[in-house]
Formats: C-alpha cells, sequence, structure tokens
C-alpha cells in the first residue's frame, strides 16, 4: 500500500475548481472507465465527486495504478484541474476534471456485498449488517450532515438567547416516565440498579431549583418500548427548560427556535404564530392528538339526525353517551370499492371498533349499508350536513368517543394515504390543554397524562379531588405533519400542591418518598415557576430529509426487535461479569 506521505488533501472531491489550480484529493472510488489509452476514475467523498483522468501523456506508474483500481479502493490523488471534455451537468464538479500526476492507492477493497450507489433495492436486513457501507451512499450521507445541521442551529440558538447547556447523569435512580426502563446492575452496591434516563424531566427541574433560570442539553434517552418507523430505543431530544414563565413564552421560544432552524437547513420561511388547538377540539376535528392538518377530511358529528332513527347501532350509542360521527372521502367511490371498504372495516376492527358503516355513491343513488333503517330524509340531512357529491364515499362509526374519535382519526389518515391525497409542506400545530387524568380501565383509576409534575390549569384546581375529568394540564404538544415533535409542560413547583398530585394518582407516602422524595425535598427550599419541553432531534431530521423511519436518519440504527445487526447487539456477557453483578440467568 502507499503512503500520505508528501501529500495533504487541499479540496473535498465535490469543492474543486479553479482550472489550472493544482489540488489534492482524497476519497472512494465510485466508477472506473477504462477505455485502453484513456482511464476515467469517479471519485467520492462527502461533499460529492470529481473525475480523475489519465492518459497516454501520464506518468507510466501513475497510469498503471488507475488501471489496477477497483471499487471503493481508498485513493488521493494530486492533479491539475483542467476543463472536462464531456460535461455531466448532473454534479457539481461536472464542467472539469483533476489530470492526475500522483496517485497513491491507500487502501484496496474486496467486493463489496452491495453496490454504492445512491439508490438501491438491497433489502434492509443486508444494509444494517453492512451499515458503514450503507453510510458511503450519497442519500444516507446526507441526512447525517443535516442532522449535524440541526444540532449546530439547535446550540445557536438556544446559546444566543441565554441558555446554559449542562449534561445530567446517564445513570440514574429508576423513576416512572410512561415507559420501561434500561436497567444497569450496580457492582458495589449489591442488588440495586442504575437507570437510563427516559428523559431528564427531573434533574432538569432541580436545574430551575438550583439557579440556573435556561437550561439546554441535546440529551440522549432511552426507553425500552416496542419500536416502530418513528422510535427508536434510544434517542436524541433538544431538551429545554426556563424559569420564570409561563406557557406562551415558552410556546414563543420554541417558535423563534423552529423558524431559525427551517430557515437556515432548508430556505424554508415559517409563518409564526404557529396555529392552536385544544385537545377537545383536535379529537373532535380530527381524531387525533397529533393530527395531520395538511389535508380536510375532518370529523363530523351526525349524533342529533340519527337519534331518533331505526338503527340500534346508532341510537344504542348515543343512548349509551356516546355519539355517531363521520368523514367524508370526495371523489374516492372509484377507489373504494366495496372489497376496500371491507378491508377498512377489518381494520377498524382490528383497533377497537365494532365496526363501520358507509355509504358509497359511485352511481346514480347513493349505496348505504344501513339505508333500511333510516327515512329518506334522515339520509338527506345526513349528505346535506356532509356536502355529500356524487363520487365520494362517507364512513361512520358509533361509540363511545373514546372509541369513535380515535377510530375516525385513524381512518382519516387511512384513507388519505391510499388517495394520495396529502400534499407537501410542513404544517406546524400547538395542541394545548391536554386532560390531566386518564381513566384507566384496566386499574380502575385516574393516571397522570403526561408526568406527575405537571401543572393543571388554575380554574381547575377545584376539581382534583372531586371531579378529576374536568382537570385540564398547563401541558403543549408541537406536532408536525401528524407528528408529536415535542411535549412540555408548566411543573408544579409548590411542595403541597405536588403532594396533592401524587395522592391524587394514587401514590401512598412511602412511594412518593422512594420514587421522588429529593426533588420533593428540593422545593421546601423555594423553587422559581419554570417549564420547558423537549424536542425530538431524530423525528425532526427525519420529517426534514423527507424520510420515512427514524433508521435513515441515525448512524447505526436498532430494527423491530431491538437488535443493533451490524455488532449483533445485545450479546452475551461472561460468567465473571454476571458473579461480579450477582446475576443468574434462567430460563424464560
Amino acid at each position: 500500500m502507499d503512503t500520505m506521505k508528501g501529500l495533504t488533501r487541499t479540496h473535498y472531491c465535490g469543492e474543486v475548481e479553479g482550472i489550472g489550480n493544482t489540488v489534492v484529493v482524497g476519497g472512494y472510488v465510485q466508477k472506473i472507465r477504462n477505455m485502453g489509452t484513456l482511464i476515467f476514475i469517479d471519485l467520492r467523498d462527502r461533499t460529492g465527486i470529481v473525475q480523475l483522468a489519465f492518459d497516454d501523456t501520464s506518468v507510466k506508474e501513475v497510469f498503471e495504478k488507475a488501471a489496477s483500481c477497483h471499487s471503493e479502493y481508498v485513493l488521493m490523488a494530486k492533479g491539475v484541474v483542467r476543463e472536462r471534455e464531456s460535461k455531466n451537468d448532473t454534479i457539481k464538479t461536472g464542467n472539469i476534471e483533476i489530470f492526475v500526476d500522483d496517485l497513491r492507492i491507500l487502501a484496496k477493497a474486496q467486493t463489496t456485498p452491495f453496490e454504492i450507489t445512491d439508490e438501491t433495492n438491497v433489502n434492509e436486513e443486508l444494509r444494517l449488517k453492512y451499515r458503514y457501507l450503507d453510510l458511503r451512499r450519497k442519500p444516507l450521507q446526507d441526512n447525517i450532515i443535516l442532522r449535524s445541521k440541526i444540532a449546530k442551529v439547535s446550540r445557536d440558538y438556544f446559546y444566543e438567547n441565554g441558555f446554559i447547556e449542562i449534561e445530567t447523569p446517564m445513570m440514574i435512580k429508576s423513576t416512572p416516565e410512561g415507559a420501561r426502563d434500561y436497567i444497569v446492575p450496580s457492582r458495589i452496591h449489591h442488588g440495586k440498579f442504575y437507570a437510563l434516563p427516559q428523559s431528564p424531566q427531573i434533574y432538569k427541574q432541580l436545574l430551575m431549583v438550583s439557579g440556573f433560570d435556561r437550561y439546554i442539553q441535546l440529551a440522549r434517552c432511552f426507553r425500552d418500548e416496542d419500536l416502530r418507523a418513528d422510535r427508536q430505543p434510544e434517542f436524541t431530544q433538544i431538551d429545554m427548560e426556563m424559569s420564570f414563565v409561563d406557557v406562551e413564552d415558552i410556546q414563543k421560544m420554541v417558535e423563534g427556535y423552529i423558524s431559525r432552524l427551517f430557515k437556515e437547513v432548508l430556505g424554508k420561511d415559517i409563518t409564526l404564530p404557529l396555529p392552536r388547538l385544544t385537545y377537545k377540539e383536535a379529537m373532535e376535528r380530527y381524531g387525533s392528538d397529533k393530527p395531520d392538518t395538511r389535508f380536510g377530511m375532518e370529523i363530523q358529528n351526525l349524533s342529533d339526525i340519527v337519534k331518533d332513527c331505526d338503527f340500534g347501532v346508532f341510537t344504542d350509542a348515543i343512548n349509551n353517551g356516546g355519539s355517531v360521527r363521520a368523514v367524508v372521502a370526495k371523489n374516492s367511490a372509484g377507489t373504494f370499492t366495496r372489497k376496500e371498504i371491507d378491508r377498512l372495516t377489518e381494520y377498524v376492527r382490528g383497533i377497537g371498533a365494532k365496526g363501520l358503516a358507509y355509504i358509497r355513491w359511485a352511481d346514480e343513488t347513493p349505496n348505504c349499508s344501513f339505508a333500511k333503517f333510516m327515512k329518506e330524509e334522515e339520509l338527506k340531512a345526513i349528505y346535506d350536513r356532509l356536502g355529500t357529491e356524487k363520487g365520494d364515499v362517507i364512513f361512520i362509526v358509533a361509540d363511545k368517543d373514546r372509541v369513535v374519535l380515535p377510530t375516525l382519526g385513524a381512518v382519516r389518515l387511512k384513507v388519505a394515504k391510499q388517495l394520495d391525497i396529502i400534499p407537501e409542506g410542513y404544517n406546524f400545530l400547538w395542541i394545548t390543554e391536554f386532560p390531566f387524568f386518564e381513566y384507566n380501565e384496566e386499574t380502575d383509576h385516574w393516571d397522570a397524562m403526561h408526568h406527575p409534575f405537571t401543572m393543571p390549569m388554575d380554574e381547575c384546581l377545584q376539581y382534583l379531588d372531586s371531579d378529576p375529568e374536568k382537570v385540564t394540564a398547563k401541558a403543549y404538544d408541537l406536532v408536525l405533519n401528524g407528528t408529536e415533535l415535542s411535549s412540555g409542560s408548566i411543573r408544579i413547583t409548590d411542595y403541597e400542591l405536588q403532594q396533592k398530585m401524587f395522592k391524587a394518582l394514587g401514590l401512598t407516602e412511602e412511594e412518593i418518598e422512594a420514587k421522588f422524595g429529593f426533588l420533593v425535598e428540593a422545593y421546601k427550599y423555594g423553587a422559581a415557576p419554570h417549564g420547558g419541553c423537549a424536542l425530538g432531534l431524530d423525528r425532526l431530521a427525519m420529517i426534514m430529509c423527507g424520510a420515512d423511519s427514524l433508521k435513515d436518519v441515525t448512524a447505526f440504527p436498532k430494527v423491530q426487535n431491538a437488535s443493533e445487526l451490524m455488532s449483533n447487539a445485545p450479546g452475551t456477557v461472561d460468567e465473571t461479569q454476571l458473579k461480579e453483578l450477582s446475576i443468574a440467568i434462567t430460563e424464560k
């Protein structure tokens, strides 16, 4: 192998310019074209490709080296920049090439398991097994670079607004955060465990108690939960907290950040202030607390029209305190045949609904699945309410609202994707005034919808003991195109109120002390009012890249079963380590 001795890189491949300049580049061989007396090598690095040229006037040794190269060889080349005869408008350096007078082969490469190209049909499992090769592909490199830009802009913005970056511990005490912890056994403290943080929540609140009134951290977080396209077991939050603020102050700070980020990274202008919907409004209109508002198809209530009809499915739902609601898919009768509607019906049953009523207007008269139970004037009232026209399909669900709304929210999204009617763009939305409690039917108990340090709305404090359903929280989520980017709240800082909230959640004095004692103790010494939020850096990057999965913006991601295919993590450890930790492996 050659060495780099005497050569220092002067340019990245994609940034070579200046005809007549002598330059030195380094990179990987993308492609070779050997035409006998002419050899062209496309050399690639993270900035792009430049063409290296060799001909019968080249130094013999240099020409022979060029002829011996293969894909993915690592080269350094020195030469003079000249105009290229055959131009290539698809790359930045397509008008020039480097006529090489010094070529070094720094590393040879075996034939790769798959070709390193921008577009690939190679299965994901193989690409993840050889992730270091997959990461050589330009689309992934561009994604990782864009993610890096997000991190830089984030730090710049918050630093300029007086925030202090403070690292919080990676090994902490396990506290309830809503998902399973990853736990770390302690060798020194026999039988005890650390937890990896699901978020830095308690620590950033303690930093507010400590007098650091503006905290920021690009925090690594860990949750042992089932994976999906927008979820990994380890992820990064742009985590922030502010003192002496209320909801509007935090939202304004975050909006400034979003505006700056999208302008600097994507060149996109975001209109401020961002729209706001209460949780109740979002659920009733879109059936989701993270709605995609790039398209309409809003949920509409038909309960008043059908409350006296002869269709028992509708009237029973209403009489039991539920509702009958619908979404209209415009111009969709051609797509949603009876077969497709049957598939959609099976889908809604799979997510908890009893069924799906429909009206499909494909011919001169609408085909209604429950027409025999309805009077003509009742059907006409439905059509008028929904603005139904020939070509439309109406989907209707009847049940308790906690079933109807999320079911139609899921139908709305699934139908829109199938019809391909979701436009490009970035629709941000604040969701506010979340319920403080959510009823857990399995335990017959009211649980905190957010973490237990969330401040209730002032006017709701009177209902804490008597009517938990009426209590709303000073909590807010930032949603982008149907993805939750951020969740935050104003925190409880009053010692007595915090104790009352713990008890409302059914925690005993012993549980409070064991799980949160150090935070509760801190409040006894005075705490400034504070609140904050955490934005998902990974999800931001995914949406800004136009990627379909977090795996596309994560250098070394996990797959569905939380394993990492390249290194085969998780792995076993030897008996000596287990004995030191007093751990025995038993069969399930």
